[in-house]
């Protein structure tokens, strides 16, 4: 509870007879995990967190909500990076919130082999159906390295990317379909396997990154995909960025398909060996690039004969999954938080190819130009332009400074401020470096239009 409130607020018995007493936490200690984010730089404050079992519970809730002025924060894994999972720290003490976790909504359909798609309900992590789609023979295209707890409803809120973007698409591409509660506790629902259903809106598509702020997301149709029969993976070290996007082209001109495609500072690779993983290869390399690809033939004949020609320093090459060479890329997040003496500054970017190598040296040099150095470890995805951000050892005072400097040299590259994690709370002020005043203005129309009353992760996206 928040304030001086001394017993929970009136409409709280409400929502427990909606979702049953044990899930309409309001002690402190049973709401903490729900009010802080994973980063740990933000937290907030809410009277109640609720955890409701299905789309009509979700949808008495949130009507209730409604009718007492309730305002609603939803949140699923709670793995976001831009505090749009957590309540404001600041909200107004004369508006009640609540956070509506979808940790209960854990259901998964069959799967529909011929269609090549599944339903799932929004708690459902990306791992789990991947698991239910590899059951079946398929795969699901969207992977994160957060796959264990990132969910549903929060992939297609912040229409995620992750590491098969190269190849699928993002979150919003992989969308068939989509239940969801508005803010008056109406159920929308737009549910069809068909590839081609060409009546009117996109509603899946436009609620797809709307980061909770148009409706709670409670059901998705995904799309399914037939995994490569085979891949092979290989890390190169480089010396210069140009070489890494080289070979991804020679990869491409030699009639191979680009599954995934990593690029990672030695910086990065020495902190995850500090921490205990074995180093790809036994050469230090300004740059390391993680290349999965897949095809006909002899794949790592090609893949040989492609880096016995580039400008390699070192390389290492096995047969997929190869799961200790992924190690070194997915073990980055875990080992920078850890090295961190402060809370990391995570900015999640991208740039145009064209001003990749640029934008990474800009980028690699913050800590030398802002007023407290700092320690910046860049990865991420480069066969689309997007930049993992970290910025160690960054005081709490000087976060928005650091923060300014990076998205300067983003938007000086024509990049965006957001590749794949959304906009936030964290991001708020800087929209405008992406976005313009016309464009701010029909997103805000459309937002008062679906919830007028702002309900609805107020504080997100909009501010």
């Amino acid at each position: 509870m928040t304030g001086n409130r001394t017993r929970d607020p009136f409409w709280a018995d409400d929502l427990r007879g909606i979702v049953g007493d044990t899930h309409v936490l309001t002690e402190p200690d049973a709401m903490a995990g729900h009010l802080t984010d994973w980063t740990g730089r933000f937290s907030g404050t809410a009277d109640a967190v609720v955890r409701p079992r299905t789309t009509d519970q979700v949808a008495a809730v949130v009507a209730r909500c409604a009718g007492a002025d309730v305002a609603i924060c939803v949140q699923g894994g709670n793995t976001g990076l831009v505090g749009g999972s957590v309540p404001p720290a600041d909200r107004r003490p004369d508006t009640p919130l609540i956070v509506l976790s979808t940790v209960r909504m854990s259901d998964i359909d069959e799967v529909d082999a011929v269609g090549r798609c599944v339903g799932v309900q929004a708690g459902v992590t990306v791992d789990a159906i991947d698991r239910r789609a590899g059951a079946a023979g398929l795969t699901f295209p969207v992977d994160l390295a957060s796959r264990e707890s990132a969910t549903a409803g929060g992939v297609v809120a912040t229409n995620a990317g992750g590491i098969r973007m190269i190849r699928r698409g993002n979150t919003r591409a992989q969308v068939l379909g989509i239940e969801a509660v508005l803010a008056d506790g109406r159920i929308l629902r737009r549910w069809t396997s068909l590839v081609k259903d060409n009546v009117g809106y996109d509603l899946p598509g436009l609620l797809a990154g709307s980061e909770g702020t148009l409706a709670v997301i409670t059901r998705v149709l995904f799309r399914l995909v037939a995994p490569p029969a085979a891949t092979v993976v290989t890390v190169a070290g480089v010396r210069h960025v140009e070489d890494a996007l080289g070979l991804l082209d020679a990869v491409a001109d030699r009639g191979l398909t680009i599954e995934a495609a990593e690029i990672m500072t030695e910086a990065g690779v020495a902190l995850v060996h500090e921490h205990g993983l074995r180093r790809p290869s036994a050469s230090a390399s300004p740059f390391h690039l993680l290349l999965e690809a897949s095809g006909p033939g002899d794949i790592e004949g090609v893949v040989l004969e492609i880096l016995d020609d580039a400008p390699v320093v070192d390389a290492v090459v096995e047969p997929g999954p190869a799961r200790a060479l992924w190690a070194v890329r997915e073990q980055h997040t875990e080992s920078i938080a850890r090295a961190s003496t402060t809370p990391v500054v995570k900015l999640d970017v991208s740039v145009p190819l064209r001003a990749l190598p640029e934008a990474m040296a800009e980028l690699s040099a913050v800590g030398e130009v802002v007023d407290h150095p700092c320690r910046p470890i860049l990865f991420g995805h480069i066969g689309d332009g997007n930049i993992h951000v970290n910025l160690l050892d960054v005081p709490e005072a000087a976060a928005h400074s650091v923060t300014a400097r990076v998205f300067t040299v983003v938007a000086a590259n024509g990049g965006s401020i957001s590749a794949e994690h959304g906009i936030g709370r964290a991001k708020v002020q800087w929209t405008d470096l992406g976005r313009s005043d016309v464009d701010r203005e029909v997103m805000r129309t459309v937002k008062d239009a679906l919830d007028p009353a702002g309900m609805l992760n107020p504080g997100v996206l909009f501010g």
